[in-house]
């Protein structure tokens, strides 16, 4: 850590949606680890020690069933959750960047290029298409033509029934830039560079900090997860030699391996013990 981090005045607190609140336990500490539903009983003490009202957290578990993101059942009074087949594969495709050690880096060179139209008829996919492109790393050059650093997988980007019969609609290339290209110049154009430094800063000076800390590891690393996602929304992987010097993405991702090692393991047996508490009740 740097002493310019060190000597900074603490970060500015942050409010974190409920639902990425909601996405960052499950992808964590819930994936594919066998539970059965989870009792709404969990789900509203997390969230509640996360400040979040109890009217606001139905609220949002709701939601989330709308939407097919979870399965709800009855169980006699008792609802109870579980991630449904479309948010699993959501959150499995997402942990590989979410747990690589270099989740910032490409290929030298190499970059993806896109343009996409959208008919009358399916302009309700909008808001994803752009939510998934953000995710995959593109940043938007000017109407309808993005620009990601390294080679995308565009299948995997339009996956899912919803985009069925938008393939002919979207025409992507691999390529490298000119001789004599500004890629700086480009790479302001299409993303907010100063955005995403400040964004790696905020999470650098905010997790530093909770090395001391104690107590309750499964809301922190709830909320490590949550802010880990934003800050791998906000940064595509821009490579260094076109950013300025001390560019901080390689120590965001350092940080972050720390602190999940440091959190998980307590993390996982406060949840095993609040899972053991809500069944005792049944």
């Amino acid at each position: 850590m740097t002493a310019g981090h060190a000597a900074s005045p603490p970060p500015r607190p942050r409010v974190r949606a409920p639902q990425r609140l909601v996405f960052s336990f499950l992808g964590s500490l819930v994936l594919d680890r066998g539970y059965p539903p989870i009792g709404s009983r969990v789900f509203l003490h997390l969230l509640g020690d996360l400040g979040v009202a109890e009217p606001a957290a139905r609220a949002t578990l709701a939601r989330m069933t709308r939407r097919g993101l979870l399965t709800r059942v009855r169980e006699g009074r008792t609802a109870r959750f579980s991630l449904t087949p479309l948010a699993a594969d959501l959150l499995r495709a997402a942990k590989p960047r979410v747990d690589s050690p270099a989740p910032f880096t490409h290929p030298d060179g190499e970059w993806t290029l896109l343009s996409y139209s959208m008919p009358e008829s399916r302009r309700d996919l909008r808001h994803q298409i752009r939510a998934r492109l953000v995710w995959a790393g593109f940043g938007g050059l000017r109407d309808g033509l993005w620009i990601a650093p390294g080679r995308v997988d565009i299948a995997a980007v339009f996956h899912g029934p919803e985009f069925a019969g938008l393939a002919d609609l979207v025409d992507a290339f691999h390529s490298v830039p000119l001789e004599g290209t500004d890629m700086p110049r480009l790479l302001r154009r299409a993303w907010d560079v100063a955005a995403i430094r400040a964004e790696h800063e905020w999470f650098i000076a905010t997790w530093t900090r909770d090395r001391a800390q104690g107590g309750n590891a499964l809301t922190r690393l709830t909320v490590l997860g949550a802010d880990w996602l934003q800050v791998l929304r906000t940064d595509p992987g821009l490579p260094a030699e076109h950013l300025p010097d001390g560019w901080p993405s390689a120590e965001s991702a350092a940080l972050y391996r720390e602190r999940v090692a440091a959190l998980a393991p307590d993390a996982a047996g406060e949840l095993r013990l609040l899972l053991e508490a809500d069944a005792a009740r049944r």
